[in-house]
């Protein structure tokens, strides 16, 4: 069936007189001249090949083929409205959504310090934040369930384009007094192989925890959270690198700083290259880098 003589207007006439029971007072509502209103309705009607409303001298009744029909024009207006909404969202940033995720690494850390000026910055945007391992939110991100993800960045592939905000050196965390903690300890790569507590496969902390030493005792202690590192290493079990940002007081536990730069990662904010905000998504970068240069004093930000 084609569409051809059916317009949004046509539709808002009828309406009008549905719900004024006059053609006189739709026209003033519509702000249309009486006899136009009436001459459009009359087409719509022809069109539809269905008589909408009785006419009589004293009233103007809907008939009860026109009380069908008028209720599903309610409904084609009011999506029509919902078109033009999210047609005027597309100014906002991000249309007004932002599913933005983060490494579990990082996003627990990271948020709390960012949150409030995030929003101050987009007011009106309602965030979306989530956490993951970074495989897993770069596939959400590649199917588009994410908008956005802040990984520690390594390349991911032409399908991915990346942004650098910040550098974040890792600490060590050894129990109170152990021999790794004194300035001449010898550090993460001093360690003995079976003393190197790690996160479990799939975190790239693990990985870059590895890459830092000669050897890695594969039958080593693992935990699935930084928080159940740190317990770890303050029962005694070992030591661990912990990022900048995840440095917390628990009793038991001292950081050493580590100068070499290689231990170390930078993150930055990743999003998909077909994504037509390209441009919001580098503003959303820089604001970013803004706000960890202010709140964040830690760790450094990426050029």
């Amino acid at each position: 069936m084609s569409f051809a003589g059916l317009s949004l207007r046509d539709l808002e006439y009828v309406v009008a007189v549905a719900e004024h029971g006059s053609f006189i007072k739709a026209a003033d509502t519509c702000r249309v001249s009486q006899p136009s209103l009436s001459i459009q309705i009359g087409k719509l009607e022809a069109r539809l090949n269905t008589v909408i409303f009785e006419r009589t001298t004293r009233r103007v009744l809907v008939t009860n083929d026109g009380c069908r029909i008028v209720d599903q024009m309610r409904k084609v207006l009011s999506e029509a409205r919902n078109l033009i909404e999210l047609a005027h969202r597309a100014d906002t940033p991000f249309g007004g959504t932002l599913r933005l995720s983060a490494i579990a690494t990082l996003g627990p850390y990271l948020f709390p310090r960012i949150l409030n000026r995030l929003r101050a910055d987009y007011p009106g945007l309602t965030l979306i934040l989530g956490e993951g391992r970074t495989d897993d939110l770069v596939g959400a991100l590649s199917h588009g369930e994410l908008d956005a993800v802040l990984i520690s960045t390594s390349g991911r592939g032409v399908a991915v384009t990346e942004a650098a905000v910040f550098h974040e050196p890792f600490v060590l965390a050894c129990p109170e007094g152990h021999p790794a903690g004194k300035p001449d300890g010898g550090g993460w790569q001093g360690l003995a192989p079976g003393e190197r507590l790690l996160l479990e496969d799939g975190h790239c902390l693990r990985e870059q925890a590895i890459a830092g030493c000669d050897d890695v005792d594969i039958s080593c202690r693992h935990a699935t959270s930084l928080e159940t590192l740190k317990h770890m290493v303050a029962s005694g079990q070992g030591c661990t690198l912990v990022p900048a940002l995840a440095v917390a007081d628990v009793e038991g536990v001292q950081y050493l700083t580590i100068s070499s730069a290689v231990f170390s990662r930078t993150i930055g904010l990743a999003w998909r290259r077909s994504d037509p905000r390209m441009s919001q998504f580098e503003e959303l970068a820089n604001r970013l880098r803004a706000i960890v240069s202010s709140t964040c004093n830690t760790i450094r930000l990426a050029s």
